[in-house]
């Protein structure tokens, strides 16, 4: 801070300016209080990714992917303009003069999770009395635990769906994210991306022509 020197000189008080002087002590405190702040908010603000886990690539031609059983098979087609398509089953090249039609949903809680939901019923009550009884402290595991026993009950699930999930030449990054966050909220085991077939784009753009515009989701 400048400091001003009064002194006395025949009765009358005189002002003598000297030289301003700066405390640059607060300035130093406050260099470390910001120091510290900047540290713990970097240490604590981590980046938010989405983790998955993808298969090995396979070399052996003689390898047959596993079938995959037609009655618990759902095919979710991605389309442009956040519109999104199922079938269930199977549709094969030679089925091209007799497709199914296709079903169309959105990603509200009683379109696409209610869909899926009612499919993989039988796992997901396993899975929620699992959580309820870790809840209500009838077993005692640690958060490690628990996760490992519900990619347990998983694996072990022969019931439900088996989805199929594929995109249209139009459909938008974002609608990944939506049915990757569908699928871990309804609990489904086994799900996979995979490409859309060259039928599977004709049933989408029929589906579009019948009906141009997107339903609007319900309330």
């Amino acid at each position: 801070m400048a400091e001003i020197i009064q002194e006395e000189k025949g009765g009358k008080r005189k002002a003598k300016k000297v030289a301003p002087h700066i405390d640059m002590t607060p300035m130093v405190d406050l260099m470390c209080l910001l120091i510290t702040f900047f540290m713990l908010t970097t240490a604590f603000a981590k980046a938010k990714v989405m983790e998955i886990i993808l298969p090995e690539k396979i070399t052996d031609p003689n390898y047959k992917p596993p079938s995959v059983p037609t009655a618990r098979t759902v095919n979710i087609i991605l389309g442009p303009d956040n519109r999104v398509f199922w079938y269930p089953g199977v549709v094969k090249p030679e089925d091209y003069n007799n497709l199914p039609p296709l079903n169309e949903t959105d990603f509200s809680a009683t379109g696409a999770r209610q869909m899926i939901l009612e499919k993989n019923r039988t796992l997901a009550r396993k899975i929620a009395d699992f959580r309820t009884q870790v809840t209500e402290g009838k077993i005692v595991l640690t958060p490690d635990s628990v996760r490992g026993t519900i990619s347990k009950i998983k694996s072990d699930d022969d019931t439900g769906p088996i989805v199929l999930i594929k995109a249209y030449k139009k459909a938008n990054y974002g609608n990944f994210v939506d049915i990757l966050d569908e699928m871990n909220i309804c609990g489904v085991a086994h799900y996979m991306f995979v490409n859309i077939t060259w039928f599977e784009e004709k049933m989408v753009e029929s589906a579009m022509a019948a009906a141009p515009t997107k339903p609007a989701s319900p309330k």
